[in-house]
Protein backbone atom coordinates (compact mmCIF):
# COMPACT_ATOMS: atom_id res chain seq x y z
CA UNK A 1 0.00 0.00 0.00
CA UNK A 2 1.36 3.86 -1.15
CA UNK A 3 2.01 6.13 1.68
CA UNK A 4 -0.43 8.92 1.27
CA UNK A 5 2.10 11.60 1.36
CA UNK A 6 5.72 11.43 0.04
CA UNK A 7 6.93 14.15 2.12
CA UNK A 8 7.13 13.25 5.87
CA UNK A 9 8.27 16.86 6.80
CA UNK A 10 11.71 15.75 7.67
CA UNK A 11 13.32 14.90 4.74
CA UNK A 12 14.40 18.21 3.20
CA UNK A 13 17.13 19.68 4.28
CA UNK A 14 16.87 23.04 6.60
CA UNK A 15 15.97 21.67 10.05
CA UNK A 16 17.58 20.12 13.00
CA UNK A 17 17.62 16.12 13.63
CA UNK A 18 17.93 13.04 11.25
CA UNK A 19 17.16 13.61 7.20
CA UNK A 20 15.14 11.24 5.62
CA UNK A 21 15.75 10.07 1.67
CA UNK A 22 13.95 7.68 -0.30
CA UNK A 23 16.08 5.07 -2.74
CA UNK A 24 15.75 2.54 -5.58
CA UNK A 25 17.31 -0.51 -5.32
CA UNK A 26 17.39 -1.56 -9.22
CA UNK A 27 17.46 -4.79 -9.96
CA UNK A 28 16.94 -7.30 -13.36
CA UNK A 29 17.35 -10.89 -14.26
CA UNK A 30 17.08 -14.12 -12.33
CA UNK A 31 19.09 -16.67 -10.83
CA UNK A 32 22.93 -16.66 -11.66
CA UNK A 33 21.30 -13.80 -14.18
CA UNK A 34 20.75 -11.81 -11.62
CA UNK A 35 22.21 -8.24 -11.41
CA UNK A 36 22.26 -4.79 -9.47
CA UNK A 37 22.45 -1.57 -10.50
CA UNK A 38 24.72 0.88 -8.54
CA UNK A 39 25.62 4.40 -9.80
CA UNK A 40 28.84 6.52 -8.43
CA UNK A 41 27.53 9.28 -6.19
CA UNK A 42 28.69 13.16 -8.03
CA UNK A 43 30.83 14.00 -5.14
CA UNK A 44 33.24 11.32 -3.94
CA UNK A 45 32.64 8.61 -6.53
CA UNK A 46 31.82 5.88 -4.17
CA UNK A 47 28.91 3.30 -5.27
CA UNK A 48 25.48 3.73 -3.99
CA UNK A 49 22.02 3.28 -4.98
CA UNK A 50 20.28 6.03 -6.96
CA UNK A 51 18.73 8.14 -4.29
CA UNK A 52 16.98 11.72 -3.37
CA UNK A 53 15.13 13.84 -0.83
CA UNK A 54 11.35 12.86 -0.88
CA UNK A 55 9.14 15.24 -3.23
CA UNK A 56 5.69 17.10 -2.07
CA UNK A 57 3.51 15.79 -4.83
CA UNK A 58 5.05 12.00 -5.15
CA UNK A 59 4.82 9.17 -2.49
CA UNK A 60 8.07 7.79 -1.26
CA UNK A 61 8.39 5.08 -3.87
CA UNK A 62 6.84 7.02 -6.56
CA UNK A 63 10.18 9.44 -5.95
CA UNK A 64 12.74 7.02 -5.43
CA UNK A 65 11.44 5.43 -8.65
CA UNK A 66 12.03 9.75 -10.33
CA UNK A 67 15.55 9.28 -8.96
CA UNK A 68 16.36 6.12 -10.63
CA UNK A 69 14.94 7.68 -13.79
CA UNK A 70 16.86 11.32 -13.29
CA UNK A 71 20.28 9.33 -11.85
CA UNK A 72 20.28 6.36 -14.71
CA UNK A 73 18.39 6.47 -16.99
CA UNK A 74 15.97 3.44 -15.55
CA UNK A 75 12.48 2.77 -15.91
CA UNK A 76 10.64 -0.29 -14.28
CA UNK A 77 8.04 -1.55 -11.55
CA UNK A 78 9.34 -0.37 -7.86
CA UNK A 79 7.51 -1.21 -4.52
CA UNK A 80 5.25 0.72 -2.55
CA UNK A 81 6.99 -0.91 0.72
CA UNK A 82 10.62 -0.23 1.08
CA UNK A 83 12.22 -3.24 2.48
CA UNK A 84 14.36 -1.35 4.64
CA UNK A 85 16.83 1.92 5.79
CA UNK A 86 20.25 2.43 6.23
CA UNK A 87 22.10 5.84 7.20
CA UNK A 88 24.71 7.53 5.87
CA UNK A 89 26.82 10.50 6.61
CA UNK A 90 25.87 13.31 3.38
CA UNK A 91 28.28 16.29 3.12
CA UNK A 92 26.42 19.31 2.50
CA UNK A 93 27.16 22.43 0.69
CA UNK A 94 27.94 24.05 3.65
CA UNK A 95 30.49 21.98 3.95
CA UNK A 96 29.09 20.28 6.97
CA UNK A 97 27.60 17.11 7.70
CA UNK A 98 24.30 15.33 8.30
CA UNK A 99 23.32 11.97 9.07
CA UNK A 100 20.63 10.84 6.70
CA UNK A 101 18.28 7.55 7.08
CA UNK A 102 17.31 6.26 3.58
CA UNK A 103 14.41 4.15 3.14
CA UNK A 104 14.91 1.94 0.46
CA UNK A 105 12.59 0.76 -2.37
CA UNK A 106 13.48 -2.56 -4.99
CA UNK A 107 12.41 -1.82 -8.40
CA UNK A 108 12.91 -4.49 -11.20
CA UNK A 109 14.02 -2.61 -14.19
CA UNK A 110 12.42 -3.09 -17.71
CA UNK A 111 14.47 -0.73 -19.37
CA UNK A 112 17.37 1.93 -20.02
CA UNK A 113 16.80 5.19 -21.66
CA UNK A 114 19.15 6.59 -24.27
CA UNK A 115 18.93 10.00 -22.32
CA UNK A 116 18.32 10.77 -19.25
CA UNK A 117 18.85 14.27 -16.76
CA UNK A 118 22.25 13.66 -14.92
CA UNK A 119 23.77 10.98 -17.80
CA UNK A 120 27.26 11.65 -18.15
CA UNK A 121 27.75 12.66 -14.67
CA UNK A 122 27.45 9.18 -13.04
CA UNK A 123 29.46 6.07 -13.77
CA UNK A 124 26.67 2.79 -14.10
CA UNK A 125 27.79 -0.82 -13.64
CA UNK A 126 25.24 -3.79 -13.32
CA UNK A 127 26.85 -6.36 -10.97
CA UNK A 128 26.14 -9.34 -9.64
CA UNK A 129 24.49 -9.54 -6.13
CA UNK A 130 27.78 -10.40 -4.17
CA UNK A 131 30.10 -7.92 -6.18
CA UNK A 132 26.96 -4.93 -5.34
CA UNK A 133 27.11 -5.69 -1.83
CA UNK A 134 30.76 -5.47 -1.53
CA UNK A 135 30.98 -2.52 -3.41
CA UNK A 136 29.01 -0.50 -1.42
CA UNK A 137 30.79 1.87 1.90
CA UNK A 138 27.77 1.44 4.55
CA UNK A 139 27.33 -1.49 6.20
CA UNK A 140 23.60 -1.17 6.48
CA UNK A 141 22.84 -1.00 2.86
CA UNK A 142 25.23 -4.25 2.03
CA UNK A 143 23.54 -6.09 4.47
CA UNK A 144 19.94 -4.74 2.70
CA UNK A 145 21.39 -5.61 -1.09
CA UNK A 146 22.19 -9.24 0.12
CA UNK A 147 19.13 -10.06 2.20
CA UNK A 148 16.99 -8.44 -0.68
CA UNK A 149 18.58 -11.18 -3.26
CA UNK A 150 18.64 -14.21 -0.74
CA UNK A 151 22.86 -14.89 -0.28
CA UNK A 152 24.97 -14.88 2.66
CA UNK A 153 27.98 -13.14 2.32
CA UNK A 154 31.31 -14.92 3.33
CA UNK A 155 32.84 -14.02 7.01
CA UNK A 156 36.06 -13.57 5.57
CA UNK A 157 34.68 -10.90 2.69
CA UNK A 158 32.88 -9.09 5.09
CA UNK A 159 34.16 -5.30 5.97
CA UNK A 160 33.69 -4.94 9.14
CA UNK A 161 30.61 -3.28 10.22
CA UNK A 162 31.43 0.12 11.55
CA UNK A 163 28.88 2.64 12.14
CA UNK A 164 28.86 6.04 10.21
CA UNK A 165 30.92 8.73 11.42
CA UNK A 166 29.30 11.58 12.99
CA UNK A 167 29.83 14.98 12.44
CA UNK A 168 31.67 15.30 15.48
CA UNK A 169 34.12 12.82 14.42
CA UNK A 170 34.75 13.76 10.63
CA UNK A 171 35.27 16.99 12.55
CA UNK A 172 38.01 15.63 14.60
CA UNK A 173 39.39 13.47 12.29
CA UNK A 174 40.58 16.56 9.67
CA UNK A 175 41.65 18.41 12.35
CA UNK A 176 43.94 15.80 13.96
CA UNK A 177 45.31 15.64 10.15
CA UNK A 178 45.68 18.86 9.95
CA UNK A 179 47.93 19.08 13.06
CA UNK A 180 49.39 15.86 11.89
CA UNK A 181 50.37 17.80 8.93
CA UNK A 182 51.74 21.31 10.32
CA UNK A 183 53.52 19.38 13.16
CA UNK A 184 55.64 17.07 10.36
CA UNK A 185 56.02 20.43 8.75
CA UNK A 186 57.71 22.69 11.70
CA UNK A 187 59.19 19.49 13.80
CA UNK A 188 63.08 20.04 14.00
Amino acid sequence: MARASGNTGSGKPGGGGKRRQVAALPWRGEGDALRVLLVSSRETRRWVIPKGWPMKDKADHAAAAQEAYEEAGLVGVIDDQPIGEYEYLKKLKSGAARLVKVDVYPMEVTGELEAWPEKGQRTLDWMTPVEAALAVQEPELRDLIANFVGIALPEEERPATDPAPTPARVAFQRLRRRVTALWGRYRP
